[in-house]
């Protein structure tokens, strides 16, 4: 589980094809990693993957085919900037919300203007995620958790302030950028209940 709250950013330094799968080393800037061991999970803009070797400067982690099908890891090449945040503790603090790191679809910006002093984004998603996004709720973008402030037709509005832009590869973005999305859990639990009849609608 991880909470959203970017700890580093840094970028792919190498990808390594392995058949269909490639194995990828991450450059992480200033991530500590002393604690981290072979087996634990980083976020890599929002996907979950598995530490598999370990660098002064970085990791490697091996990413299969379908993880490469379903998130923008198949648009990736080297020098891709990437957020990262580790896989949290019973101790840390809950700055973000609930983000598993399994990524629900893929967006694309589609506006980018500002907005006082923060920057407003206009992010497309596909109907099956919109679906679930609702105004002043989370929505997890390339790992990054985020407030949606406005839906309109296929887009859903952010709006991000100087210190998010600083510390996460949002002020990279461009207008046509790909970005993964993961909705909030408690949203698709919650689906799943009443599909089930578990809960009821009052």
């Amino acid at each position: 589980m991880f909470t959203g709250i970017i700890e580093a950013t840094g970028y792919i330094a190498a990808i390594e094809p392995k058949g269909e799968d490639a194995r990828y080393r991450f450059q992480t800037g200033k991530l500590d990693l002393s604690d981290v061991e072979l087996g634990d999970s980083i976020a890599c803009n929002g996907v979950c993957l598995t530490v598999i070797e370990k660098f002064n400067d970085g990791f490697a982690a091996d990413v299969s085919v379908e993880t490469i099908k379903v998130t923008c890891f198949k648009h990736y090449q080297a020098q891709q900037p990437i957020n990262f945040e580790k896989a949290m503790l019973p101790t840390t603090r809950f700055g973000g919300h609930m983000v598993s790191g399994h990524v629900d679809g893929i967006g694309e910006v589609m506006a980018i203007e500002d907005a006082g002093r923060s920057i407003q984004y206009t992010i497309r998603a596909p109907q099956d995620v919109l679906h679930y996004i609702a105004i002043k709720g989370s929505i997890t973008v390339d790992g990054t958790s985020l407030t949606v402030n406005q839906i309109k037709e296929d887009c859903f509005f952010l709006n991000l302030v100087p210190h998010t832009l600083q510390e996460t590869i949002a002020d990279s973005y461009k207008v046509g950028t790909k970005i993964n999305l993961e909705i909030d859990l408690i949203a698709r639990y919650l689906e799943r209940l009443m599909q089930t009849g578990a809960v009821k609608p009052q």
